[in-house]
Parts: structure tokens; sequence; C-alpha cells
């Protein structure tokens, strides 16, 4: 193993209540390696164009929003914001993890309504009480989580709701048809989506609101579950939504993908706009992340290999029968190894068995053969609270279905899968003061920021929930952790915070199953790399060596396994 390394850029409830480059060790932000700046970023300050008859076409102003003020009980989450969105533009969002964001989405959606502020659609103030209206104003927004229905077509998925528009037959196919090749979308609408990729579902998304009349298009964290080859693809159709004069709002935490696609950058503060820079050409990713942080990075630090020899999790031909009606091994002959203080991560688009190997793994599913082993012992047949009183944590996949309870305060949940052990429990009895305490300590030590530990874990925004949710893991000492898309929808910051934890964790002897969506994330924190496919493991790929799009092209099928 070299010395050094480079770096790249579910708790169900019985789970919870069971009776390219850069040195390792560091936070990459991508595109360090750009040159840096001899000048500032240039700030929007360019009035609207309108044609002589009153139409709105590419360079107008399709949104515009001014001293949007957005406040909940104790926080002020959106504070005199205002930019404006053009048409035939793809204009991107950035912000830490509660900084705003999600808030000025939802009031640009009809989902919430400021406090203050105003919003223009093509130059005219509009109220936007619910999504329906914002539809209305051709206003449409694809969620990081899909709204699809598996066990339908493509037709049906994308006229459900809407079919006072086109019917339902064939009208609804001829206008399908007309989108997909307009917007080179290319979408089947007999096509069961059960059967579609996430580059495809999403692409039927994307669709969906071109259906409804959508001129300007709210893409919320669009990448995060996408392999290389799939996010050209989407940047491709986004050229093709500006190329018809469509105009794009981009939210992402990849900060070089934000300057490969984008015209225009807002970064958003703390609840405010910071600035807006109308040429992202002038300006790295580091900068850029600065500007959200309002701080300057620390440099990469080199790190040496702390993997040792002992084996703390194995497992050894796990298999996992097909579901109901399925043809095919949910896990065939999986075989890993995951030594103390070593990353293994694995890599595979999203359906492929990651979700059932934790589950096996976790106790949450028996397997059809094969066997789990934690530090020599065979935990098969462990039920969940076993497996985690024996030293295994876990960072779920959905943080809000199995991972907290959005409607209990903070201290509540950090006793959640750990209300059998110390300092939560004495004697059988929970001990709130104990609890609080070892939740305020959490708070600090994680830097979960929040105005209190008795406020909903639902309050916070979901970096901070994901940080609350890695302390919790991390304060029991495991032997062992699983860590599935642990920074997934956080921000640059965040990020680093949890890469650092799990770096100090490793360097103590952990060892860590990392699932991730990410492949610069693989590949930053991994000692070794495995791609999943279709239920099997296959290859061993070193992180000093392969790219993102190699790792991309095995998680598809069409790249050369390493040995």
């Amino acid at each position: 193993m070299p010395l050094a390394r480079r770096a790249g850029p579910l708790l169900t409830l019985r789970l919870l209540f069971p009776c390219s480059t850069g040195p390792r060790g560091a936070p990459r932000v991508p595109g360090t390696a750009r040159p840096s700046l001899t000048r500032r970023p240039t700030i929007s300050s360019q009035a609207p164009t309108k044609s002589s008859d009153g139409s709105t076409r590419a360079g107008d102003v399709a949104v515009r929003l001014e001293g949007i003020t957005k406040r909940f009980p104790g926080v002020i989450a959106n504070q005199d914001v205002g930019f404006s969105v053009r048409r035939g533009t793809v204009h991107a969002i950035v912000g830490e993890n509660g900084a705003g964001k999600s808030t000025l989405m939802k009031i640009l959606y009809g989902v919430q309504r400021p406090d203050e502020g105003r919003i223009e659609v093509d130059g005219a103030k509009v109220d936007l009480r619910s999504p329906s209206d914002a539809i209305d104003h051709g206003i449409g927004m694809v969620f990081q989580h899909f709204m699809l229905a598996d066990n339908l077509t493509v037709l049906e998925n994308v006229v459900l709701g809407a079919e006072k528009l086109h019917g339902i037959g064939a009208g609804a196919r001829t206008e399908i048809n007309r989108i997909s090749d307009e917007y080179g979308l290319g979408v089947d609408p007999d096509a069961l989506v059960a059967d579609l990729g996430v580059g495809a579902r999403q692409r039927v998304e994307i669709l969906k609101v071109l259906y409804r009349g959508a001129r300007t298009i709210i893409l919320d964290e669009p990448t995060a579950v996408l392999v290389p080859q799939e996010v050209d693809e989407l940047f491709d159709n986004l050229r093709e939504l500006k190329a018809e004069g469509l105009a794009v709002i981009f939210i992402s935490h990849k900060l070089d993908e934000v300057l490969a696609v984008a015209d225009a950058i807002t970064v958003i503060r703390r609840g405010r706009t910071v600035e807006t820079v109308e040429d992202p050409s002038s300006i790295t990713s580091r900068q850029l992340a600065e500007m959200m942080v309002g701080s300057e990075l620390p440099s990469p630090a080199i790190e040496e290999s702390t993997v040792r020899d002992q084996v703390v999790l194995a497992t050894r031909g796990l298999s996992l029968a097909p579901a109901a009606g399925g043809s095919r091994d949910l896990l065939h002959d999986v075989t890993l190894d995951i030594r103390a203080g070593e990353v293994l991560g694995i890599a595979g688009v999203e359906g492929n068995g990651q979700a059932e190997l934790v589950e096996v793994i976790m106790g949450m599913r028996e397997p059809t053969s094969g066997t789990v082993v934690l530090d020599g012992t065979d935990i098969s047949d462990w039920d969940v609270r076993q497996i985690r009183e024996a030293g295994v944590g876990y960072v779920p996949e959905d943080r809000h279905r199995h991972g907290l309870l959005l409607d209990a305060p903070l201290w509540e949940n950090v006793v959640l899968g750990h209300q059998t052990q110390e300092p939560n429990v004495k004697n059988g009895m929970i001990q709130a003061r104990a609890a609080k305490d070892d939740t305020a300590r959490i708070v600090e030590e994680y830097d979960v920021r929040t105005p209190g530990i008795t406020v909903t874990a639902g309050s916070l925004s979901g970096g901070n929930q994901q940080k609350l949710i890695i302390g919790r893991e991390m304060s029991h000492h495991p032997k062992v952790l699983v860590a599935a898309h642990p920074t997934r929808g956080v921000d640059v910051g965040a990020q680093a915070a949890i890469w650092d934890q799990i770096r100090q964790a490793r360097r103590e002897g952990l060892g860590v199953l990392l699932i991730s969506a990410d492949l610069e994330e693989l590949i930053g924190l991994s000692d070794r790399i495995r791609v999943i496919l279709r239920g099997r493991v296959s290859g061993t790929f070193d992180p000093d060596q392969v790219t993102s799009q190699e790792l991309g092209s095995a998680m598809t099928g069409a790249g050369k396994e390493s040995a």
C-alpha cells in the first residue's frame, strides 16, 4: 500500500428501536488546479431587455426576486435575497447547507410564501400561493428525489394530474414525443419506469414539467445520483433547453459541475445574497467555495496509509434471492474484506444491490446463503440490536426516512439506535440529562449549526442533520462504520467536516464500508474501490490510478474490470 494517496473531490424504526486529485487526507475542492484569479468576479447589474411587442425571448429576465425575506421561529432563513434569471441561460444557486437555498426555491415554487419581497415572472409581479400557481406561471421543479410511479409507463407518469391538457391517449403521446424530440430527451412513452436507469428517470421528470408548460425549470441537485456519462447527457439536455429560450435554475454542491454548465452563479450565505458571478470562467471552484463559507479553505495535507492486517468485517459468498416476480438474485456470491484502518469503497449505479448489501450486513435482511463475519465472529443470524451493540455504526442512505425522527428534538435523535448504551441509559432507564449533555457535546464537536438541542431534527438543514448522525455514530467508537452516501446533498464545508471525521476515526483503526454515488468521494476517501453491478461485486480499483470516467464505465458494465 503506498504511503500517500490521492483525494478526488435504513436506520429503520426497527433499527432505531430494536427490542481527481490532491493528497489523500484532505477534502478536495474540485478545480483547485486552475490558475488563480487576477480580478474579482463580475457582479450582475444588467437591466432586462424587451422586444418591441413585449414578448419574451432569450436574454430577457425570466424570473426576478427582490428583497425576499422569510422568517421562522428563532431563524431568518432568507433576508433581502435578490437575483435575476435570464431566458436561454443556466443560473446556478450555491451555498452551504442552511444558507437558505431550499427555502428560497420553495418560495419560488409556491410551497412557502415570503414575509417580504417581490417575485416577477417575465416582468410582471406574481403572487405564488401554491405549486399550481407556479406551474400556471411557467415554473416547474425537478426534485432531487424523483416522484415517479415505477409500475406505470412514462406516458402515464407524465399525464398523471395533467389529464386535461392533452388527454391520456394519442394526443398525450404526440405531445410527449414532440417535447422529447425538441429537447433531445430521447424518452419512450411506452417504457415502464421500473425498467429505466437513473439518468432516464431524470429525463422523464424534466419532460413532466415541460409537458405542463414550464419555461423556467428548477433542478435540485440533479447530478447527485448520476455517473459521469449521465452527467454529460444531462448537460447536453440543458443546452437544448437553453437553445429553446428556457431558463434553468441549477442547485448543486458539485462546484466543478456548476462552473461547467452555469452561465451565471448566485452565492447565498446565511440567508443573504453574497454575489452573482456573471462570468463563471473568471473564478475557480476553490474561490467559489470560499465565497460560500466566507473564509479561506485549508490547504490539502498528505496522509500516510492507516490500513492494518486485521480484518474487522467480511462477507463470504453472500447471496440474496430475487424479490417476488424477479428472475435475478438481488445479491450473488458477494465476498468482501474490510480491514482495521481501511475505507473500502463500493461504486455502483443505484438499484444494483447496494441497499440490499447494507441491509444484510446490518441484520435487516437474512441472506439466502453466505455469511457475515464481524471481528472473527459469524453474525449472519444476529438481529439489528446485537449487531449495533457489537460495534457496528451506521449512516443510512435516507436520513429522513431511516436516520432521524424529524419531529423529535435533537437529544432524542442522538439516543436513537443507542438506547441500550451509555450515557443514554442507566439500569434500563433513559437518562435525559446525560443524553442532553452528550448531544450538546456532539453539536459543538461536529459543528452542528442549531439554535439549541431541543429544536426538532426536521428544523435543521440537510448538512446539519447529516453531521448530527455522523456524530451520533462516531460517539460510540464503533469497530466498523457502514456509511451509505454519507455526504449526499451536503455542501462543501459539511462534506469536508464529515470526511475529516471519517479519516480521524480511520487513523484510530475504524474500518469503513463506504457506499457512494459520488465518485470523487470514493476516490478521495477509499483505500480500495469495488464495483457492484446487478448484485455482483467485481474488480478492485486503486484510487491512485482510476478515474471517475473509468469507474463510471465499470458501473454501467461498459468498462474493463481491474484486477
